[in-house]
């Protein structure tokens, strides 16, 4: 058994929703608005994705502990066909099996977060109204002033999962999805920022609570990332309802 493409997405399905948690963005990522910017890697149950659709590429490889020890022999195998310089998210304990091939510097540790307790949703007040393509210039101001470290692709203002609340012409708070797939039942939010002056107002948390009200709709599972030393945004997602489930890091890889 060696590590090889998979083209199956009834497969991958299969193998990933087994912890639609964990693997929320990879499964976000086999729906069609997605499908054409990956390329997945199969060792007997262990799945790695790598997400063509930003630059550099970034590879997806998460695994529960009992798996890591599978999974890390997938990289191992995988590492010589992946790209000179990517972006990755990592389950504790892999990055040392890339060392070899790639220089790896790390980005910080992060939290897997998951809607578990929605009921929390009704202690507060959701705010905002549903953005669309015509809004992208303002979301991109409010980025620029409130987050400009973020990833966003405008794609996304077309699924219709951005939330945001408007003052005197100009957006100042939004929250939005990285991936959304009523097909595979799951959704990560992201892009949640609200303008330096409107800090403060309960603004981030109106936002975050409308679009998973939203968000229920159409999926079964609402995930996050959010880095660990930020604790004002982990203690706003724990109010309206989320808790840790995992922890991963991130970090640039640059071959050697």
């Amino acid at each position: 058994m060696a590590v090889r493409a998979e083209h199956d997405r009834a497969v991958l399905a299969g193998l990933l929703g087994r912890d639609p948690v964990l693997h929320a963005y990879q499964l976000g990522d086999l729906d069609d608005f997605f499908w054409p910017y990956t390329s997945w890697f199969r060792r007997g149950e262990q799945v790695a994705l790598l997400y063509h659709g930003v630059d550099p590429p970034t590879l997806l490889a998460f695994a529960a502990p009992e798996q890591c020890a599978a999974m890390a022999v997938l990289l191992k195998e995988l590492a010589p066909l992946l790209p000179a310089r990517l972006y990755a998210h990592l389950s504790p304990g892999l990055s040392e099996v890339l060392g070899g091939s790639f220089r790896v510097e790390s980005r910080g540790v992060h939290y897997r977060m998951a809607l578990t307790d929605p009921d929390r949703l009704a202690a507060v007040a959701p705010a905002g109204v549903v953005l669309g393509a015509a809004d992208l210039p303002l979301l991109g101001r409010l980025y620029a002033q409130a987050y400009p470290e973020n990833w966003f692709d405008p794609r996304m203002l077309d699924t219709g999962q951005y939330v945001g609340v408007r003052e005197g012409g100009e957006l100042v708070a939004v929250a939005g999805v990285h991936v959304w797939s009523p097909v595979y039942r799951v959704a990560a939010l992201g892009n949640v920022a609200t303008h330096p002056r409107w800090r403060g107002r309960g603004l981030a948390a109106a936002v975050v609570a409308a679009l998973c009200v939203r968000l229920r709709e159409s999926v079964a599972q609402v995930a996050l990332n959010v880095r660990a030393d930020n604790v004002a945004a982990v203690r706003l997602y724990e109010r309206v309802g989320f808790t840790r489930v995992a922890d991963y890091a991130e970090y640039t890889l640059s071959a050697r």
